[in-house]
Protein backbone atom coordinates (compact mmCIF):
# COMPACT_ATOMS: atom_id res chain seq x y z
CA UNK A 1 0.00 0.00 0.00
CA UNK A 2 2.92 2.39 0.62
CA UNK A 3 3.84 2.28 -3.04
CA UNK A 4 0.24 2.78 -4.09
CA UNK A 5 -0.14 5.92 -1.96
CA UNK A 6 2.98 7.48 -3.49
CA UNK A 7 1.73 6.65 -6.94
CA UNK A 8 -1.74 8.01 -6.13
CA UNK A 9 -0.17 11.35 -5.17
CA UNK A 10 1.85 11.35 -8.39
CA UNK A 11 -1.23 10.65 -10.52
CA UNK A 12 -3.11 13.42 -8.74
CA UNK A 13 -0.47 16.10 -9.17
CA UNK A 14 0.13 15.37 -12.86
CA UNK A 15 -3.52 16.10 -13.69
CA UNK A 16 -4.53 19.75 -13.12
CA UNK A 17 -2.14 20.01 -10.15
CA UNK A 18 -2.16 18.68 -6.58
CA UNK A 19 -5.86 19.16 -5.88
CA UNK A 20 -7.16 15.67 -4.96
CA UNK A 21 -9.07 15.51 -8.25
CA UNK A 22 -8.11 11.84 -8.59
CA UNK A 23 -10.16 11.03 -5.48
CA UNK A 24 -13.49 12.24 -6.88
CA UNK A 25 -16.07 9.58 -7.71
CA UNK A 26 -18.11 9.45 -10.90
CA UNK A 27 -21.27 11.58 -10.88
CA UNK A 28 -23.61 12.93 -13.58
CA UNK A 29 -21.46 16.09 -13.67
CA UNK A 30 -17.99 14.60 -12.99
CA UNK A 31 -16.06 12.20 -15.22
CA UNK A 32 -13.88 10.56 -12.61
CA UNK A 33 -10.14 10.23 -13.14
CA UNK A 34 -10.44 6.86 -11.40
CA UNK A 35 -11.73 5.43 -14.67
CA UNK A 36 -8.93 6.87 -16.84
CA UNK A 37 -6.81 4.22 -18.56
CA UNK A 38 -3.72 4.71 -16.31
CA UNK A 39 -5.89 4.43 -13.16
CA UNK A 40 -8.72 1.98 -13.72
CA UNK A 41 -8.11 -1.39 -12.05
CA UNK A 42 -4.67 -0.08 -11.20
CA UNK A 43 -4.61 2.91 -8.84
CA UNK A 44 -5.13 1.95 -5.19
CA UNK A 45 -5.27 3.55 -1.77
CA UNK A 46 -8.44 5.61 -2.10
CA UNK A 47 -9.87 3.99 1.03
CA UNK A 48 -6.75 4.84 3.07
CA UNK A 49 -7.08 8.54 2.26
CA UNK A 50 -10.82 8.47 2.93
CA UNK A 51 -10.25 6.79 6.32
CA UNK A 52 -7.67 9.41 7.24
CA UNK A 53 -10.03 12.18 6.14
CA UNK A 54 -12.79 10.76 8.33
CA UNK A 55 -10.55 10.89 11.40
CA UNK A 56 -9.33 14.40 10.61
CA UNK A 57 -12.90 15.60 10.10
CA UNK A 58 -13.86 14.22 13.48
CA UNK A 59 -11.22 16.42 15.14
CA UNK A 60 -11.04 19.43 12.80
CA UNK A 61 -14.13 19.68 10.58
CA UNK A 62 -13.56 21.26 7.14
CA UNK A 63 -10.03 22.44 7.91
CA UNK A 64 -7.61 19.95 6.30
CA UNK A 65 -8.05 19.26 2.60
CA UNK A 66 -7.92 15.86 0.96
CA UNK A 67 -5.10 17.21 -1.23
CA UNK A 68 -2.98 17.89 1.87
CA UNK A 69 -3.84 14.50 3.37
CA UNK A 70 -2.77 12.76 0.16
CA UNK A 71 0.50 14.72 0.06
CA UNK A 72 1.35 13.92 3.68
CA UNK A 73 0.35 10.27 3.19
CA UNK A 74 2.82 9.93 0.32
CA UNK A 75 5.62 11.26 2.52
CA UNK A 76 4.67 9.01 5.44
CA UNK A 77 4.38 6.00 3.11
CA UNK A 78 7.99 6.52 2.04
CA UNK A 79 9.15 6.64 5.65
CA UNK A 80 7.11 3.54 6.53
CA UNK A 81 9.08 1.38 4.09
CA UNK A 82 12.50 2.79 4.91
CA UNK A 83 12.57 5.66 2.45
CA UNK A 84 13.41 9.32 3.02
CA UNK A 85 11.27 11.97 4.70
CA UNK A 86 10.79 15.57 3.61
CA UNK A 87 8.99 18.72 4.71
CA UNK A 88 5.49 19.06 3.29
CA UNK A 89 3.98 22.48 2.72
CA UNK A 90 0.29 22.60 3.66
CA UNK A 91 -2.61 24.79 2.62
CA UNK A 92 -3.81 23.10 -0.58
CA UNK A 93 -7.51 23.21 -1.38
CA UNK A 94 -9.58 20.49 -3.05
CA UNK A 95 -10.90 20.84 -6.56
CA UNK A 96 -14.57 20.58 -7.46
CA UNK A 97 -13.73 19.02 -10.83
CA UNK A 98 -11.84 16.07 -12.27
CA UNK A 99 -10.34 15.64 -15.73
CA UNK A 100 -10.37 12.13 -17.16
CA UNK A 101 -9.12 13.33 -20.56
CA UNK A 102 -6.01 14.91 -19.05
CA UNK A 103 -5.39 11.83 -16.93
CA UNK A 104 -5.33 9.83 -20.16
CA UNK A 105 -3.03 12.30 -21.93
CA UNK A 106 -0.71 13.67 -19.22
CA UNK A 107 0.33 10.54 -17.33
CA UNK A 108 3.39 8.82 -18.86
CA UNK A 109 2.94 5.80 -21.10
CA UNK A 110 4.67 2.46 -20.45
CA UNK A 111 5.81 2.62 -24.09
CA UNK A 112 7.38 6.09 -23.83
CA UNK A 113 10.98 6.69 -24.89
CA UNK A 114 13.38 8.76 -22.81
CA UNK A 115 12.83 12.01 -24.70
CA UNK A 116 9.06 11.71 -24.33
CA UNK A 117 9.41 11.11 -20.61
CA UNK A 118 11.79 14.04 -20.20
CA UNK A 119 9.34 16.29 -22.04
CA UNK A 120 6.31 15.11 -20.03
CA UNK A 121 8.05 15.92 -16.76
CA UNK A 122 9.54 19.18 -18.02
CA UNK A 123 6.03 20.48 -18.74
CA UNK A 124 5.30 19.96 -15.03
CA UNK A 125 8.44 21.84 -13.96
CA UNK A 126 10.49 18.73 -13.21
CA UNK A 127 14.01 18.07 -14.46
CA UNK A 128 15.47 14.98 -16.09
CA UNK A 129 17.01 14.02 -12.75
CA UNK A 130 13.63 14.47 -11.05
CA UNK A 131 12.05 12.27 -13.70
CA UNK A 132 14.55 9.47 -13.19
CA UNK A 133 14.31 9.65 -9.40
CA UNK A 134 10.52 9.37 -9.74
CA UNK A 135 10.71 6.87 -12.60
CA UNK A 136 9.51 3.86 -10.62
CA UNK A 137 6.07 5.40 -10.17
CA UNK A 138 5.32 5.63 -13.88
CA UNK A 139 2.14 3.75 -14.48
CA UNK A 140 2.71 1.43 -11.58
CA UNK A 141 3.55 2.23 -8.00
CA UNK A 142 6.91 3.21 -6.63
CA UNK A 143 10.40 1.92 -7.19
CA UNK A 144 11.24 -1.48 -5.85
CA UNK A 145 8.10 -1.62 -3.72
CA UNK A 146 5.94 -1.51 -6.82
CA UNK A 147 3.83 -4.24 -8.33
CA UNK A 148 2.18 -4.30 -11.71
CA UNK A 149 -0.18 -6.63 -13.51
CA UNK A 150 0.59 -8.48 -16.76
CA UNK A 151 -2.59 -7.19 -18.37
CA UNK A 152 -2.89 -5.76 -21.88
CA UNK A 153 -3.40 -2.34 -20.32
CA UNK A 154 0.06 -2.27 -18.72
CA UNK A 155 1.71 -4.13 -21.57
CA UNK A 156 4.89 -5.48 -20.08
CA UNK A 157 3.92 -8.81 -21.62
CA UNK A 158 5.16 -7.57 -25.01
CA UNK A 159 8.59 -6.81 -23.54
CA UNK A 160 9.21 -10.15 -21.85
CA UNK A 161 8.19 -12.05 -25.00
CA UNK A 162 10.12 -9.80 -27.40
CA UNK A 163 13.49 -11.64 -27.36
CA UNK A 164 15.10 -8.21 -27.63
CA UNK A 165 18.73 -7.44 -26.82
CA UNK A 166 17.82 -4.96 -24.07
CA UNK A 167 16.35 -7.59 -21.73
CA UNK A 168 18.23 -10.20 -19.70
CA UNK A 169 17.21 -13.68 -20.98
CA UNK A 170 17.01 -15.20 -17.48
CA UNK A 171 14.84 -12.32 -16.27
CA UNK A 172 12.51 -12.70 -19.26
CA UNK A 173 12.24 -16.45 -18.66
CA UNK A 174 11.34 -15.95 -14.98
CA UNK A 175 8.69 -13.38 -15.84
CA UNK A 176 7.18 -15.61 -18.51
CA UNK A 177 6.50 -18.26 -15.89
CA UNK A 178 4.47 -15.67 -13.92
CA UNK A 179 2.85 -14.13 -16.96
CA UNK A 180 1.73 -16.47 -19.76
CA UNK A 181 1.18 -15.06 -23.23
CA UNK A 182 -2.56 -15.38 -22.65
CA UNK A 183 -4.52 -15.38 -19.40
CA UNK A 184 -3.29 -14.74 -15.88
CA UNK A 185 -4.16 -11.07 -16.05
CA UNK A 186 -4.94 -10.83 -12.33
CA UNK A 187 -1.45 -11.93 -11.27
CA UNK A 188 0.65 -9.31 -9.48
CA UNK A 189 4.27 -9.00 -10.55
CA UNK A 190 6.92 -7.13 -8.52
CA UNK A 191 9.26 -4.78 -10.34
CA UNK A 192 12.07 -6.05 -8.14
CA UNK A 193 12.34 -9.78 -7.42
CA UNK A 194 14.94 -9.29 -4.67
CA UNK A 195 13.47 -6.68 -2.28
CA UNK A 196 9.93 -5.98 -3.53
CA UNK A 197 8.68 -4.54 -0.22
CA UNK A 198 11.50 -2.15 0.62
CA UNK A 199 12.60 1.28 -0.51
CA UNK A 200 16.09 0.90 -1.98
CA UNK A 201 17.98 1.42 -5.24
CA UNK A 202 17.50 -2.07 -6.67
CA UNK A 203 15.18 -0.63 -9.31
CA UNK A 204 18.21 1.07 -10.86
CA UNK A 205 20.48 -1.93 -10.36
CA UNK A 206 17.91 -3.93 -12.30
CA UNK A 207 18.00 -1.46 -15.20
CA UNK A 208 21.80 -1.75 -15.40
CA UNK A 209 21.37 -5.52 -15.58
CA UNK A 210 18.69 -5.19 -18.32
CA UNK A 211 15.96 -6.29 -15.93
CA UNK A 212 13.55 -3.39 -16.29
CA UNK A 213 9.98 -4.66 -16.49
CA UNK A 214 8.44 -1.96 -18.69
CA UNK A 215 9.80 -0.46 -21.88
CA UNK A 216 9.65 2.97 -20.22
CA UNK A 217 11.82 1.58 -17.40
CA UNK A 218 14.62 0.10 -19.51
CA UNK A 219 14.93 3.09 -21.86
CA UNK A 220 16.27 5.08 -18.92
CA UNK A 221 19.45 3.01 -19.09
CA UNK A 222 19.63 2.49 -22.85
CA UNK A 223 19.27 6.22 -23.59
CA UNK A 224 22.47 8.27 -23.57
CA UNK A 225 20.64 11.24 -22.03
CA UNK A 226 19.63 9.33 -18.90
CA UNK A 227 22.06 6.39 -18.60
CA UNK A 228 24.64 8.13 -16.38
CA UNK A 229 22.05 9.17 -13.78
CA UNK A 230 20.63 5.65 -13.61
CA UNK A 231 24.13 4.24 -13.25
CA UNK A 232 24.87 6.73 -10.47
CA UNK A 233 21.72 5.82 -8.54
CA UNK A 234 22.52 2.11 -8.89
CA UNK A 235 25.83 2.72 -7.11
CA UNK A 236 24.80 5.40 -4.61
CA UNK A 237 21.52 4.77 -2.75
CA UNK A 238 21.96 7.90 -0.63
CA UNK A 239 22.10 10.08 -3.72
CA UNK A 240 18.95 8.42 -5.03
CA UNK A 241 17.07 8.86 -1.74
CA UNK A 242 18.06 12.52 -1.50
CA UNK A 243 17.01 13.23 -5.08
CA UNK A 244 13.77 11.31 -4.60
CA UNK A 245 12.85 13.46 -1.59
CA UNK A 246 13.70 16.62 -3.52
CA UNK A 247 11.63 15.52 -6.51
CA UNK A 248 8.68 14.64 -4.29
CA UNK A 249 8.73 18.13 -2.77
CA UNK A 250 8.68 19.67 -6.24
CA UNK A 251 5.97 17.31 -7.42
CA UNK A 252 3.80 18.18 -4.41
CA UNK A 253 3.93 21.81 -5.48
CA UNK A 254 2.71 21.36 -9.06
CA UNK A 255 -0.06 23.92 -9.47
CA UNK A 256 -1.48 23.58 -5.96
CA UNK A 257 -5.02 24.88 -5.61
CA UNK A 258 -4.86 27.66 -3.02
CA UNK A 259 -7.41 29.95 -1.34
CA UNK A 260 -9.60 31.69 -2.34
CA UNK A 261 -9.96 28.96 -4.98
CA UNK A 262 -11.12 25.43 -4.25
CA UNK A 263 -12.85 23.95 -1.23
CA UNK A 264 -12.16 21.61 1.67
CA UNK A 265 -14.23 18.52 0.98
CA UNK A 266 -15.99 16.77 3.83
CA UNK A 267 -15.37 13.44 2.11
CA UNK A 268 -12.67 12.95 -0.49
CA UNK A 269 -14.84 11.24 -3.07
CA UNK A 270 -17.53 13.90 -3.20
CA UNK A 271 -17.97 17.68 -3.39
CA UNK A 272 -21.31 17.56 -1.57
CA UNK A 273 -21.48 19.80 1.49
CA UNK A 274 -23.44 17.39 3.68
Amino acid sequence: MAASLIRLHFHDCFVQGCDASILLDETPSIQSEKTAIPNINSARGYNVIEDAKREVERLCPRVVSCADILTVAARDASVAVGGPSWNVKLGRKDSTTANRARANSDLPSPFADANTLISAFSVKGLTTRDMIALSGIYYISSFTIAYTRPSPMLLFRSRIYSNGTDIDPGFASTRRRQCPQTGGDSTLAPLDLVTPNSFDNNYFKNLVQRKGLLISDQVLFTSASTKDIVDGYSKNPRSFAADFASAMIKMGEIQPLLAPNGIVRKTCGSILVN
